[in-house]
């Protein structure tokens, strides 16, 4: 099912999305500085381009005020801008019933545009139970 998903997410939506974060990731390569940001990116645009069977959990060794700053600065850098491709895109996606789960999707993903630092996307499965950031199933009745 996640390639089903993949596939149309791709055709519909991941492609524009990624040329978007590449596009960022070039402009903050520019200058020296930004480029951290210019790596996030790129980072990014693989997740937007391929997301299902993918999940982002909190990374356990960040430091919480260098991700603080880092998503400030990426904010302005690009992050805001991508944060509205994935809403409208989202918006778009919503207008059909095919394309309500891909648009609920994209809306996640604004959040991550808008602030990345301190995330890391793994594999679902790959997270260890009990992980910030993981899916818990309910317990078995009975």
């Amino acid at each position: 099912m996640k390639t089903l998903g993949n596939v149309l997410w791709l055709v519909l939506a991941g492609v524009w999305l990624s040329i978007g974060y590449v596009i960022a990731g070039i402009l903050n390569c520019v200058l020296v500085i930004t480029i951290p940001f210019g790596v996030q990116a790129f980072k990014l645009a693989g997740y937007a381009l391929w997301p299902f069977g993918r999940m982002v959990v909190h990374r356990p060794d960040r430091d919480v005020a260098l991700g603080c700053l880092g998503n400030a600065i990426w904010f302005v850098c690009g992050g805001l801008w991508l944060a509205l491709g994935h809403i409208l895109a989202g918006v778009l996606l919503c207008l059909t019933v095919v394309g309500i789960p891909l648009g609920l999707a994209s809306f996640k993903l604004a959040g991550l545009a808008l602030a990345p630092f301190g995330k890391q996307i793994v594999p679902v499965g790959t997270v260890p139970p009990g992980a910030p950031g993981a899916y818990q199933p309910p317990p078995a009745l009975g």
